[in-house]
Order: structure tokens, then sequence, then C-alpha cells
């Protein structure tokens, strides 16, 4: 039963259905993993929208040119072209583990690699959509690394890469499995009109990476992708642990003491991006071809392709750019595509499928700095009352006070103390 487009989204839910109606559709939301028969229908009607408003399925499949192969490995391959081709015409309905990718940014400033404005950027990104519905497997996942954009000219945030979210969860049947954060420690401090010139925002140094699946259970074990115990944790293993409640109401059993042979990992990736001379980049140079400039670390995809798949299974990236997707998916023995509308990028990207040498162990921590670890006089800082609206000419005129926040904090406990 297909809601019509006009329904009014209040009305969604009390679609008048018969019991053999109702029992059928029950059994396909419990199938394509549905919490209720509501939710359910809900996507149906925006599915059914959206096919309206682009003229259904079949349009895609007709005008989208296939992308033409350009490079293999024994486990994987390159093409070379379109990546709605590759969705909507080559792959196979569910035949993918994991879409691994990193799209074009939501960009307020244009790219070399070819953004699209933040405001056109869920009109763009339905095509995609669509596709990936299309050729993930139930049991797969589709993980987006996307990184946010401010708002031209104003230090306010856009909220795009939510909207995109939003999208493909209530439009296309998506589960949002988790959100993880990538932290790069090595991020310059951007945007430095904001950050470094009128100083009202901090540095901007994490992207979102959108987990997400057609079901709510896809296949996934973080026993693939264990961190090193702490000090205080080898600590606890080695002379054991009191078992009891701890005052935030968590009941800390024996079990807590087991060695599962590392810790279960956070949410957030803390991955510096900083190679610049590894075989990629000196291999572009050598042959006189550009350097993608948005590359993510090859230990991104490592990490979701090790959590989200076994060995054998495929996984895509439809904005390959200089295919670290695929070299991951290659030393982790998945079958792996990769496409990329570039064909220079392209190019270069063969240099990650050259022989190798052997890779190295990298320090495993980063160090984040506590906030406010630095001793300020706040009466010294005055906080601009235009919000930074306009620039200052000369510096913010401080205070006559020289006393710092550290002598500060030592005169007031020593009032307190009845001294003074």
């Amino acid at each position: 039963m297909r809601p019509k487009s006009a329904t009014p989204r209040t009305e969604i839910t009390n679609v008048r259905l018969t019991a053999e109606e109702r029992a059928e559709m029950e059994s396909a939301s419990r199938r394509k993993g549905f919490p209720n028969l509501s939710e359910y229908i809900r996507s149906l009607h925006n599915s059914a929208e959206h096919a309206d408003h682009m003229n259904g399925k079949q349009t895609h499949q007709r005008f989208y040119d296939s992308p033409k192969p350009f490079f293999r490995t024994e486990n994987g391959r390159i093409y070379d072209g379109d990546s709605l081709g590759l969705l909507h015409s080559v792959l196979d309905e569910e035949s993918v583990d994991l879409i691994m990718t990193s799209p074009p940014f939501g960009l307020v400033r244009k790219k070399s690699y070819g953004n699209e404005d933040a405001d056109r950027y869920l009109k763009w990104f339905r095509p995609f959509a669509e596709g990936f519905r299309r050729v993930l497997k139930r049991s797969g996942s589709l993980v987006i690394d996307i990184g946010g954009s401010w708002k031209s000219g104003t230090p306010t945030r856009s909220l795009y890469h939510f909207d995109l979210l939003s999208m493909l969860c209530r439009e296309y049947g998506f589960h949002l499995c988790q959100e993880h954060y990538w932290w790069n420690p090595a991020k310059l401090p951007t945007p430095a009109e904001w950050v470094n010139v009128r100083r009202v925002r901090v540095k901007d140094a994490v992207n979102c990476i959108w987990w997400l699946s057609l079901t709510p259970w896809p296949k996934a074990s973080n026993r693939r992708v264990l961190a090193p115990y702490s000090d205080s944790m080898l600590d606890l293993l080695a002379n054991g642990y009191d078992a009891k409640l701890r005052p935030s109401g968590h009941d800390i059993s024996d079990k807590f003491a087991r060695n599962n042979g590392g810790s279960v990992p956070p949410n957030l990736l803390a991955l510096a991006n900083t190679e610049s001379n590894g075989r990629y980049q000196d291999y572009c140079r050598e042959k006189g071809l550009p350097i993608h400039p948005a590359r993510f670390p090859a230990t991104i995809p490592e990490y979701f392709i090790r959590l989200l798949t076994d060995l054998g299974d495929l996984v895509v990236d439809p904005f390959a750019g200089s295919c670290v997707t695929g070299e991951a998916a290659e030393y982790t023995m998945r079958r792996w595509i990769c496409c990329e509308i570039s064909k220079p990028y392209l190019e270069g990207a063969i240099a990650r499928f050259e022989a190798q040498p052997e890779r190295k162990s990298r320090d495993v921590f980063y160090k984040i700095a506590r906030p406010c670890a630095v001793d300020v006089d706040e009466q010294e800082i005055v906080l601009p009352e235009d919000g930074g609206r306009h620039r200052r000419a000369h510096v913010i005129p401080r205070a006559k006070t020289t006393r710092t926040r550290s002598s500060r904090d030592k005169a007031r406990a020593v009032k307190a103390a009845g001294l003074m």
C-alpha cells in the first residue's frame, strides 16, 4: 500500500488498513528493521513523495553513464567517472557490505575538487542516497565522514550536515547506529577570521562521521578495534578491583577486572592528519599530478572496515579521491571498489597500490589539554560588546589591574579564611 503523497504528515500514523494489510505491513516493517509500523509508513510516504519529485528511480538508471574501469588489483577495482552510474547501473542490488566515503563537503567557498554550496547540498545528495539504499546489503553499513561549514560572512554554523543525517533517516529509511567524531590534533586554527583575528570562536578541529544502516542490527563487533589499556587499567588488572556500587549509581561487578585484550574505544577518533611526504605525495610530485587536498588518514576507513566487515566483504567508496579507502581495504584483505570523477586524482592514486614498505607502528596516545588550563586575568580580557561584529583597530584596552588569576584566587582564599 502506498500512501498518497498529498497525505499530511500528521495523518500518516492514522492510515486505515484492513487486518490483512496491517499484518502484511507489520511483517515488512519488522523485516526492514523499523521500530514500529508508524515509522515504516512514514518512510514509505517520504520515499514516494521524493520519487514523484525526481520522476522515479528508473530515470536515474536511464540517464547516468556508467563509469569506466581504470585500474585493478587482486582485491579491488578503480572506476573513472560519475559514481551515480556505479550505484544505479554497475553494482547489483544489495551487493555491498560497507559504503565508506567522505563526500565533498557543503562548503561556502568553492574548492578545486568540486563541492556544492550548503543550501543546495541536500538536493545534490538525493540521487546518491537512493543509490546507497539500492546497493547496500541489509546487514551492511553506510559511513559518511563529513565536515561542517560556516555561514558566509558570520561566525555561525551551517546545519547542512545535520540536515543530511535527518534526510537519510527520515526519507530513505536509514538508522543512525552511532555518530563518531574525528578529532585532528594537527588541525590549523581555522576559520582564521573568527579564531585568530576577531578571536570570538575556537578552533574547528572535529569532523562528524555518521554510521548508518538500513536495519538497527547491522553486523559489527568492537572486539575488532580495541584500544590499548591505560596504565591505571593495567594496574587494576594486576592488583584487582573492589567491586562495589559507585557514587554515580553504576554497579561495578567483579567482571570489570576481566582482561579482554584491550579497552573498548570511544566514538572520538583522535588521528592527526599530518602526512605530507609519503609515497603518494612523492609519486604525484614526480608525475606532475595534483595532490588531493582533502584526504583523510587511512586509519579512519581501516577502523570502520575492521569494525563492520569480514574478510572478503565488499567495500565501496563512491567519492574516492586518492583512493585512501581502497588502500585500507586492500591491506585488510577486503574486496573493494573506488569511483572518482577526476581522472588526474586517479592517476595519482595508483601509487597507493604499488609495492609499499612495511607499515610502521606509531604513537597510540594523543594528549588534549583540560579546558581553562592557562591562567588568565578576565579583567584584562574584555569581551567585545558587539560580539566581534567589527574588527578592532588596536588591541582591546586592558583594565588597570595586573593581578593574575592564580594570585586573585589566593587572595580570595585568604579572605575566606578570615585573615584579611
